[in-house]
Parts: structure tokens; C-alpha cells; sequence
């Protein structure tokens, strides 16, 4: 019967993002229903416009919501309509990040901002380097159990990998600082679950 020995072994490492995902909308209430929809459409339209003129390209421009319904006084009783529609916005040069969170701002009261992501557009090299932490970190730990079990660690028999992390969201909140967003360092880990012949 064959003996093995499983461990998982864990390793990380951290990278500068470089792109940031905004969530971002335009929000109306409204009488009735159609005044609602067709002033929140046209909020979008100058939210699409305002995206646009701060560089974001339409292909980086997707919509996430798109909703109409009503809110009640005291249900049954509606007391008017609320529509909204979504967008994520990814802006591939952080040096403009602020200037385009203000553009969305200044589209006018309908404006939602919703918050940001940050991540890292080509993570591989990163996840790499974290591979090879987590392949020495499992073999450590095998080496260790072999050791204390007084008994030879065999080859490897299997290799189960499990990325751990992605983007870390980042709430929208004020700052005194000219750049109010920073997208500071993502930690990007993996886990490894290695199985040797014991």
C-alpha cells in the first residue's frame, strides 16, 4: 500500500497595481415611471460623455446596472419611481484616477460613485514568484513531518495549485492629499497542496 504524506504550502508576494475599476453611476426619482427612465438615461448619456472627455476609451466603459421601479410611502401607496443605471469605468493611467472620480462627480446630482478596485493588469510574473514561495514553503513543511515521523520524504505524487487573491477593494473616502486615491501595494498569494510518496 502507498504511503503519502499531503501538506499545502502558501506564498505571496506584492505588486504596484495599475489599473483602477470605478464604480460609478447615475441615480434619479421621479413621478412616474417614464420621467424616470428618461431622466436617468439622459443623466448616463452625459456620464458616458464625461468619461469620455477624461480619457476613459469606450471599450473600458461597461454598464452594471440598469433599473426602474417604485418607492412606496406606506405600501401600497407609491410615492414615486426610482431609476438608475451603473457603470464600471477602468482607468489604465492611475496619474488620472482623481481627475476622472471628479469628472463623475460633476456630472450633477444624479451622480453615484460607488467606489474603486485596484489590481494588477499582468499579474504573471508576480504569480510566479509566488508559485515558487509556495512549492519551497510545502517542501519545508514535508521535510519537517518526514523528519519527525523518521522517515525518507519521496517524490512528489501530486500538485493541486489555488490562487488566493484578486483585487482588494478600496472605498471612496476623503483625503486632505492633492491625490486623494492611492492604489498603494496588492498582495498577490497562492496556495499549493502538494502530495509526496512517504
Amino acid at each position: 500500500m502507498d504511503q503519502q504524506i499531503t501538506v499545502v504550502g502558501e506564498g505571496a508576494v506584492t505588486a504596484a497595481p495599475d489599473v483602477m475599476r470605478l464604480n460609478a453611476g447615475v441615480e434619479v426619482r421621479k413621478a412616474s415611471a417614464g420621467e424616470a427612465f428618461a431622466a436617468v438615461r439622459q443623466a448616463a448619456a452625459r456620464l458616458a460623455e464625461a468619461l469620455r472627455a477624461a480619457g476613459i476609451a469606450a471599450g473600458d466603459v461597461r454598464t452594471t446596472e440598469l433599473s426602474l421601479g417604485p418607492e412606496y410611502e406606506a405600501y401600497p401607496k407609491i410615492a414615486g419611481y426610482r431609476a438608475a443605471q451603473g457603470v464600471e469605468a477602468v482607468v489604465r493611467d492611475l496619474s488620472t484616477a482623481d481627475r476622472v472620480i471628479d469628472t463623475v462627480a460633476g456630472v450633477g446630482e444624479e451622480a453615484r460613485l460607488n467606489g474603486v478596485t485596484f489590481e494588477v493588469s499582468d499579474p504573471g510574473q508576480a504569480l510566479v514568484q509566488a508559485r515558487a514561495r509556495a512549492f519551497a514553503d510545502a517542501t519545508a513543511r514535508a521535510g519537517q513531518y518526514a523528519e519527525l515521523a523518521g522517515r525518507p520524504l519521496g517524490q512528489v505524487v501530486s500538485v493541486t495549485e489555488e490562487v488566493r487573491s484578486g483585487p482588494q477593494p478600496l472605498m471612496l473616502a476623503a483625503a486632505e492629499a492633492k491625490d486623494s486615491v492611492s492604489p498603494g501595494r496588492a498582495t498577490l498569494s497562492v496556495a499549493v497542496r502538494v502530495v509526496y510518496a512517504f
